[in-house]
């Protein structure tokens, strides 16, 4: 029997996919929590064989809970769940230990042959992003995404940026404070050489690795 955690901030989406997965035989669905802390704290408690990971949450984020779940319980297979089928996330993900990675749009089928595959010690990548991944190799300058270079905390603030959100709006969402979050800021335009919100969006839309809303 496959123990998986669910984790997502929304709970129309965590209790969704509970419902899915509570009807498969070989699937028991041992918690369903809303935030990366307490997915760290679950999975050592449950030891989950599968965590079904939401990347864009508060506090952490989806990101900073897979690489800490990871360093404290390697056999954990993480599956990340983006609402987003952009390059950079996917990456990120695959580094820090997570064995597949779905966009939130995919069918139940896919989540349920994802869910094996990576319960097989194997990687599953959906269809959109890995075409993504394989295009972002021939950028049109022949360079990597410069945002590549950004930290996982700092990916996260400039993805708020490229959302337009306020630094208020980004110090609630990451529960720091607004000086932290113009920390943050001054060091991402310094990585990039850029001065400016509209020249980290001109970025992103170039380089087609932060989604838009």
């Amino acid at each position: 029997m496959l123990k998986v955690l669910i984790v997502d901030d929304h709970d129309v989406v965590s209790h969704g996919i509970s419902r899915v997965l509570q009807d498969v035989q070989g699937v028991n669905v041992v918690g369903v929590v809303h935030s990366g802390e307490d997915a760290i704290v679950k999975t050592k408690a449950l030891l989950p064989d599968i965590v079904l990971m939401d990347v864009h949450m508060p506090g952490i984020g989806g990101l900073g809970a897979t690489k800490e779940i990871k360093r404290l319980l390697p056999k954990t297979k993480v599956i990340a769940l983006s609402a987003m089928d952009d390059n950079l996330y996917p990456v990120k993900l695959l580094e820090v230990g997570a064995s597949g990675y779905l966009t939130k749009g995919t069918n139940t089928s896919e989540l349920l042959e994802a869910i094996q595959i990576v319960a097989k010690g194997e990687h599953y990548i959906s269809k959109s992003v890995a075409q993504k991944m394989a295009l972002s190799k021939f950028s049109i300058d022949g360079q990597g995404s410069p945002l590549g270079q950004l930290s996982d905390r700092e990916l996260q603030v400039a993805q708020m940026i490229v959302d337009c959100k306020k630094s208020t709006e980004i110090a609630d969402h990451l529960n720091v404070s607004p000086k932290t979050v113009s920390t943050y800021r001054t060091r991402i335009f310094t990585k990039l050489n850029i001065e400016s919100d509209v020249e980290l969006i001109r970025l992103a839309v170039r380089y087609h690795v932060l989604g838009m809303g």
